[in-house]
C-alpha cells in the first residue's frame, strides 16, 4: 500500500525535472525574441533585410561583430542615425541576447 501513495509523488516530481527546465528554456527563448524584435523594423524580421534596404540584414552575422558594433554606436564611437541612441537603451547582457539570436538565424 506504501509504494500507492508515493505514486502521485513521483510521477509530479518526474514532471517537475523534466518540465521546469523546458519552461526556462521557453522563458529565455521568448526574452530573446523579444529583444530581437526591437530591431525587424530597420532590420527586417529575424533580421532578414529586404532587398534594395539601407540598413544591413543581421541573420548570420558573428555574434562578436554585432556586439562590437552595437558597443561602439552605444559609446558613440560608430556614427549612426539612431543606432547610438537605441544601442543605449540595452544592457550589455542584452546585446549579448541579442547577438546570439542574429547569429543563429539563417541569411
Amino acid at each position: 500500500m506504501r509504494t500507492r501513495s508515493l505514486r502521485p509523488m513521483w510521477v509530479a516530481l518526474c514532471l517537475t525535472t523534466t518540465c521546469v527546465p523546458a519552461l526556462a528554456q521557453d522563458a529565455r527563448t521568448l526574452q530573446q525574441h523579444a529583444l530581437a524584435a526591437n530591431c525587424a523594423n530597420c532590420h527586417g524580421t529575424g533580421g532578414r533585410a529586404v532587398d534594395g534596404a539601407t540598413v544591413p540584414g543581421l541573420a548570420g552575422m558573428p555574434a562578436v561583430y554585432i556586439i562590437e558594433q552595437m558597443k561602439a554606436f552605444k559609446a558613440g564611437g560608430r556614427p549612426a542615425t539612431v543606432m547610438h541612441q537605441l544601442a543605449k537603451g540595452f544592457n550589455d547582457t542584452q546585446i549579448e541576447t541579442i547577438a546570439a539570436y542574429f547569429a543563429a538565424q539563417k541569411k
